[in-house]
Order: structure tokens, then C-alpha cells, then sequence
């Protein structure tokens, strides 16, 4: 079974930071490290969330953004970018969002994680780096990252990386779910599709059934922090 390689494995605690004339806290501030972590059912040892409404919990315990992204938005944004630069914990090179799939299972160190959601981008993308409509970019290209959730806690590093398990079946791929969310909102079919798969995060789950009642969900608190 060929390994994952993980470029860098990432983690912060929240801190309140100014944005749009009020404070924010936010964990979107991570940074490297080379040490073994504890990964628990809810996150890694020495990372934490600033907004447990919206991020972090047992379907969203460990952010994954794909390093082969970051040279498209080193050029998009005209400036060099540190790992961690999206607040993902997990930097991988081989892990794709158009090959991805909801419910894929991979080992990495002595833990289990499955796969749980896509990345919904929200306005601390924006915060992190100063660009307006960074979410909304960020969300058309399809360059999202994606979730998992874990299955067996254990201790895990950089060094361990990622082995696929299990592929799951119905292979749902994260960038799939992106375009059915994000663009073509009207595709009944997609929706029944993802919703097919029991994997699929609650979060995701009730959107689309929303969706499906004729029911869309607020997004302006995700988009601009507002309420």
C-alpha cells in the first residue's frame, strides 16, 4: 500500500484577532510541527477552533488542504505562503479533491479517519489573508481541502503519512459535492447521489435536505461574519 506523503502537519490554538471594526476569534493561524500528536475524536493535541459552531467537532476534527494548490495561489495572491496557510492541520501531496472521496478511510500513525465533508470556505480566509473575495475564489475553483473525521484515536506525526484503506464504494468525490453545493444547486439527482452516501457529514446532510424542501441556507454569516 503506497503511503501519502504529509508535506506538513499543522496545528494552533484560537486567538482573537481584529476584523471589519469589531474582534474575531479564529484558529486559522496554524503552525508547523515535527512532534508526535495525541489525535482524539475531536482534534489534535495543541489545535483548537475559535468558532465551535461552524468548525471543528467530531466530523470536522482534522482540516486536509492539498499542497499541489499552493503554487496556483502563491501566483494568485503575488506573495510566498507558509504551510498552514489555509488553516488546514494536514498538508498532503496526492490527495486531490477531484480523486478524493466521501467516506475514503485511511490510516495515519496509529489512528484511523475517514473522510467527512468538503472544506466549506468562510470569511477567515479572508481575514488570514487580506483579500475580499478570497472564500469566494477559493470556493469557484474547486480548491477547497476537505475533512475527516476520526475512527481510532491514537498518536500520529508528519512523518507516519496517509494509507488508504478503504475506498468507498460509491466514490463521491469532494470535488463533485463542491460543484452540487457551490455551483449547480438545482441538480436534484447530484443531491440524492451524496446524500446516498451514510458517510456524508450531518452539516452537509441537512443542507442538501434543505435544499431539496425548498429551503436554502443562510450563508451571510460564513461569507462576511455577520449574524
Amino acid at each position: 500500500m503506497s503511503v501519502i506523503p504529509i508535506v506538513s502537519l499543522n496545528v494552533g490554538m484560537p486567538k482573537v484577532v481584529p476584523f471589519q471594526k469589531k474582534e474575531v476569534p479564529t484558529g486559522i493561524f496554524k503552525t508547523p510541527t515535527d512532534e508526535a500528536l495525541f489525535l482524539s475524536y475531536i482534534n489534535l493535541d495543541g489545535d483548537g477552533q475559535g468558532d465551535l459552531a461552524h468548525h471543528g467537532g467530531r466530523e470536522k476534527a482534522v482540516c486536509v488542504y492539498p499542497y499541489e494548490h499552493y503554487p496556483f495561489w502563491e501566483k494568485e495572491l503575488a506573495q510566498p505562503l507558509v504551510y498552514g496557510a489555509f488553516g488546514e492541520n494536514l498538508t498532503t501531496q496526492g490527495l486531490v479533491e477531484t480523486e478524493v472521496c466521501i467516506g475514503d478511510i485511511f490510516e495515519w500513525g496509529q489512528a484511523v479517519v475517514q473522510v467527512s465533508q468538503p472544506r466549506q470556505p468562510c470569511y477567515k480566509l479572508t481575514l488570514r489573508h487580506g483579500v475580499p473575495d478570497m472564500l469566494l475564489k477559493v470556493q469557484q475553483t474547486g480548491y477547497t481541502g476537505f475533512y475527516f473525521r476520526v475512527l481510532r484515536e491514537g498518536m500520529v506525526s508528519r512523518n507516519d503519512g496517509l494509507s488508504l484503506v478503504q475506498r468507498h464504494p460509491q466514490q463521491i468525490t469532494i470535488a463533485f459535492a463542491n460543484r452540487i453545493m457551490h455551483q449547480d444547486k438545482e441538480n436534484t439527482e447530484g443531491m440524492n447521489q451524496i446524500l446516498a452516501v451514510q458517510e456524508l457529514s450531518s452539516n452537509w446532510r441537512a443542507t442538501f435536505q434543505k435544499r431539496l424542501a425548498g429551503i436554502e441556507t443562510d450563508t451571510r454569516e460564513r461569507l462576511t461574519g455577520e449574524v
